[in-house]
């Protein structure tokens, strides 16, 4: 191959420069809202991804309670909303990092979210119920529970309560993420019982999540919208405003029977059925998956050429520099940078991070440090005495490594980097606990408001399985091209 190598750093260095003209280095700024008014501003809203009927997607639109009412508000007080579906642990953190202005979920008003958060008046008066199996007839109170384990949503009013009279009736508590994964977790025998708040398990009962109510509601909490404390003011202010107009015209009564006066059962539906539906949204997400791994993957080849050949330079200082990145990078979780870029960077500086930047600085820099080792290997696994012969016929040390031993060390480099681009894509997945809109987050999503949770990930399964098969033959094809 005459050139590759120059070729390849041409490309992607091109690539960087691309990205960051495109994003900026912090992407859109989320806008510093002052307290003079909300009229023709647009707010940033962080919600839950998996909480019907609150919030979930139908036809691939955000839908439910929650979003109803913010709509609804933003509309009678003359100010915009840019939802985001995150995940309720993420909108919680990306309004601690300012990332959002705001967050309607679901929330229950507590002393200790007082602590950090400004609530609005509430807008919804919850209760805790107790389900199990639709097939399960031992299960019928709290005291059929001792020894057993049940799950809640992590951080919900359901999982306070649960681990209240745990100790009493003899009973383990699970927390987990999403209301879906907790009903699969109860039908497939993993737990016995799910706690939840009452219009959330009607309503997924409605839709044939396979579960039954065995308890009466258990009078609870309240749920407000939240800003950050002392921020955001008029935001608060206007919330409070919308939501009194719309109790007092009867349009906060209507969204609410729309969604829990009588839910209509889901009718059933084929696998076929799923797929139709499914598919638009599915595709969606895998142009995200492929578009963020192709550009982190030319950014971490650029940083793992260079810190290559860092590592084997004669200079101390920049093979300690290298050193020092690949044993960060490798030595720590993928999913920590993800946060720590989105969440935790936004908190330090005050400035927000486009998600595209967050996720592409994430999967680069780890999939860089791996790269800059396959480089170093690939280099040193080059004869030493093709250096010294093309030494020996006058060409310097740059030439004879950019003619002579680069050109060689690709070629054995190729398998392990086109496993490295294998590998990347399927981290990409991880992206989504930011609320990256990627191919499993899109998955997640339909099944969330379907409950046809094996269904939904067997088909993103064959996507992920067709997408990866494709990527390796055309890399395979590349490498058959270029290193003849």
């Amino acid at each position: 191959m005459t050139g590759g190598p120059r070729g390849w750093l041409k490309a992607v260095t091109a690539a960087m420069l691309g990205l960051f003209l495109l994003l900026g280095p912090a992407g859109p700024a989320l806008a510093q809202q002052s307290d003079d008014g909300v009229a023709g501003k647009t707010f940033v809203i962080g919600t839950d991804t998996t909480f019907a009927p609150f919030e979930f997607r139908e036809g691939g639109e955000l839908t439910g309670i929650d979003m109803d009412l913010i709509r609804a508000i933003a509309e009678e007080q003359g100010f915009e909303v840019e939802i985001r579906s995150l995940g309720f642990n993420a909108a919680l953190q990306a309004l601690s990092s300012n990332q959002v202005d705001g967050v309607i979920a679901g929330m229950s008003i507590t002393d200790e979210r007082k602590q950090v958060y400004d609530f609005s008046e509430p807008y919804f008066e919850s209760g805790v119920q107790m389900a199990v199996d639709k097939n399960d007839d031992t299960i019928k109170g709290y005291e059929d529970l001792k020894g057993k384990t049940v799950v809640a949503k992590t951080g919900s009013e359901g999982e306070t309560y649960a681990k209240s009279i745990a100790g009493q009736y003899g009973f383990t508590v699970k927390s987990l993420d999403q209301s879906a994964t907790m009903y699969e977790s109860v039908k497939s025998g993993s737990a016995v019982a799910v706690f939840d708040d009452y219009p959330v398990l009607a309503y997924g009962i409605a839709q044939n999540n396979g579960l039954k109510t065995v308890t009466d509601k258990v009078p609870g909490g309240s749920y407000g919208f939240a800003v950050n404390k002392g921020n955001n003011t008029a935001l608060l202010a206007a919330f409070n405003d919308g939501l009194a107009k719309l109790k007092a015209d009867g349009d906060y009564q209507k969204i609410l029977d729309k969604y829990l006066a009588n839910p209509t059962a889901a009718a059933p539906t084929t696998f076929l059925d799923l797929l139709v539906k499914s598919f638009p949204a599915l595709m969606n997400g895998l142009k995200n998956t492929l578009l963020v791994t192709v550009i982190s993957f030319a950014v971490a080849m650029a940083i793992g050429l260079l810190a290559g050949f860092m590592k084997i330079s004669h200079n101390i200082v920049l093979r300690g520099i290298a050193t020092t990145f690949v044993n960060v990078f490798r030595g720590t979780p993928l999913l920590l940078w993800a946060f720590m870029f989105y969440f935790g960077i936004p908190q330090l500086t005050g400035q927000p991070i486009n998600i595209w930047v967050a996720g592409v600085l994430t999967l680069s820099l780890n999939s860089g440090a791996y790269v800059a080792e396959i480089v170093r290997g690939g280099i040193q696994s080059v004869d030493p005495g093709q250096l010294e012969a093309s030494r020996s016929l006058g060409l310097g040390y740059g030439k004879s490594m950019q003619k002579v031993v680069v050109p060689q060390a690709f070629k054995m480099m190729t398998p392990s980097l086109i496993n490295q681009l294998i590998i990347m894509l399927k981290d990409s997945s991880l992206l989504l606990a930011i609320g990256f809109a990627e191919l499993l987050y899109q998955g997640q999503q339909i099944y969330a408001a379907n409950f046809r949770v094996t269904e939904t990930l067997l088909i993103v399964g064959a996507i992920y399985f067709v997408a990866i098969m494709a990527l390796t033959k055309l890399a395979n094809y590349a490498d058959r091209r270029f290193n003849k």
